[in-house]
């Protein structure tokens, strides 16, 4: 085995930090076609809104039956102060989160594990190699994973190794095989979405005076994290919001609204809502009203029944964009509005923003669509992936809906020269068990999140999960677990659904190369063996050169 070069600490520390290289910024470019950032103002403060409490809603640590499928981590206090925008290094290793007092064992057990303290001046060492280190040679990375992929656990399994500078492919074993991506989906919805979409871009939420006499609109701009908690009770990914990732507040459009309102003279108004932004059937495949709500392009807190709950799947209301109608005539019921009659569906769609005559009452913005994919690929969170993967529709001129996100995904990853002959997508989330990606194509997707040509794109990377740390990583790769080393040095996507398992991100190997890998199993085996022995593959192209 190939070990680190002089200069690296040893020791447990050199293992989760002596690779790492904290960058405290990410440069976004806005580019593609989608022409329409929002401005700052309009709801999305520190002050105005807040996240959710679940810590993934889909994906990581459960899918211990078909019914939960893609589903949560379950419980997690704060692991790290690094949130999903801490960026890794693009020709080195992922910023490594810091430490907490506790993480927990491998596969999600939950029992506690301790961390070593950070170690600042390793955290912040330069990388040892970066791009001029030497490549893997493809008979070194067959040696170093011959005994890893004979693990029982992973059942059918196949598994890409590529460059992530060049994006070259350096090892594969069934690489061209489509296999069931699960999560791992939510890759190519993200890449597809920055593509397209300027990372600036906020998705707003409006109320304007509705066609009909003494009527308001409350208009869905296709943002499922506004919220209806109070600023201090917001949590996402069981960590408090910050000014770039605090969602807009139901509470604040209610108190623009009924401001314009009185200015007009106005107290009492009959309110509906507009759903014309979507099109298609709303209900998914395999809706089980925990996993994912309603896909509708107004909601709050993601249609979940208590927006404060931490459970790995929870229950959400029946109809989202009504409960959300509901919560809003309440508050403004609160500021002396009064609403007669009970919300419902408007008979036509609102007017555009610019339209003549149109009469904008409030208004409040999403986080950026950049945040938003840094959060969807942290927690896995399929009901923002199914959003984004609507605005990737729009933004293609196809109808926002399952199919035409799936076929704006696709189409949007042919013309960015991935290779999709055997790639089939039927949502943006990953949660239908009927899509199919090859291995090489997901590392192709993760080696173009990192090219020079693509800033934009950077936000794939710097939200996936740190192993060991953040996200649906942070209790897997513990003490024991037989991949400990690889803590901070791994970035990767999950994928659970039943029966299925999958991982594909970025790993930096013992020369300080940066590595592209996916691993995408199949198996009887309980999901969290099928993840600790997918964790100890991914964990050997940490520990060595494979040349």
């Amino acid at each position: 085995m190939a070990r680190r070069r002089a200069g690296t600490a040893t020791g447990t520390a050199a293992g989760l930090f002596g690779a790492a290289l904290l960058v405290v910024s990410t440069v976004l470019t806005a580019g593609g076609a989608y022409g329409q950032p929002s401005p700052t103002a309009g709801g999305h403060t520190a002050g105005h809104g807040e996240g959710h409490g679940e810590d993934g809603n889909h994906d990581g640590q459960g899918g211990h039956d078909g019914r939960r499928g893609d589903h949560g981590k379950g419980d997690a206090g704060p692991r790290s102060s690094a949130g999903p925008g801490a960026a890794p290094s693009r020709r080195g290793a992922p910023a490594a989160a810091a430490a907490s007092p506790a993480a927990s064992a491998p596969g999600g057990s939950g029992s506690p594990v301790a961390r070593p303290a950070l170690a600042p001046g390793a955290v912040l060492a330069a990388v040892d190699g970066g791009p001029d280190a030497a490549l893997p040679t493809a008979q070194g990375l067959q040696q170093a994973l011959a005994a890893a992929l004979a693990d029982r656990s992973l059942g059918e399994v196949t598994v890409a190794v590529a460059d992530a500078a060049s994006g070259r492919l350096l090892y594969g074993s069934g690489e061209n095989t489509p296999a069931t991506p699960a999560s791992t989906t939510k890759l190519a919805t993200s890449v597809a979405a920055l593509s397209l979409i300027p990372g600036d871009t906020r998705l707003t939420t409006r109320v304007v005076r509705g066609t009909d006499p003494g009527t308001i609109t409350l208009v869905g701009g296709g943002d499922p994290t506004l919220t209806a908690l109070p600023a201090d009770q917001v949590r996402i990914g069981g960590r408090p919001a910050d000014a770039d990732t605090a969602p807009a507040s139901l509470d604040a459009l209610a108190e623009r609204t009924a401001v314009a309102l009185k200015n007009l003279g106005t107290t009492a108004v009959r309110l509906d809502y507009d759903l014309s932004m979507y099109s298609g059937g709303p209900q998914h495949r395999n809706h089980d009203g925990q996993n994912i709500a309603l896909v509708q392009p107004l909601m709050v807190d993601e249609g979940k029944v208590d927006p404060r709950s931490r459970e790995d799947a929870p229950d959400r209301v029946a109809d989202p964009a009504a409960a959300a109608a509901d919560a809003f005539a309440a508050l403004l019921g609160d500021r002396g509005i009064t609403v007669t009659g009970g919300p419902g569906p408007a008979a036509a769609p609102a007017p555009a923003p610019a339209a003549p005559g149109t009469v904008l009452l409030g208004s409040v913005d999403s986080p950026t669509v950049a945040r938003l994919v840094e959060r969807l690929l942290t927690t896995s969170d399929n009901q923002l992936a199914e959003a984004i993967a609507r605005q990737v529709a729009l933004a293609s001129h196809q109808p926002a809906s399952f199919e035409g996100a799936a076929a704006a995904v696709t189409q949007e990853l042919t013309r960015l020269g991935v290779p999709t002959d055997n790639v089939v997508l039927n949502d943006g989330s990953g949660l239908h068990p009927g899509n199919a990606v090859p291995p090489a194509v997901l590392v192709r997707i993760l080696a173009l999140a990192d090219a020079a040509q693509q800033p934009a794109l950077r936000p794939v990377l710097t939200g996936l999960p740190v192993a060991g740390f953040t996200g649906t990583l942070d209790r897997r790769y513990g003490s024991g677990s037989g991949s400990a080393d690889a803590a901070g040095l791994i970035r990767a996507k999950t994928g659970t659904l039943s029966g299925v398992n999958t991982l594909a991100g970025t790993v930096v190997d013992a020369d300080g190369r940066l590595l592209a890998f996916a691993v995408m199993t199949r198996t009887g085996a309980p999901a969290d063996a099928a993840r600790a022995a997918m964790d100890r593959l991914a964990a050997r192209l940490a520990t060595c050169g494979c040349r």
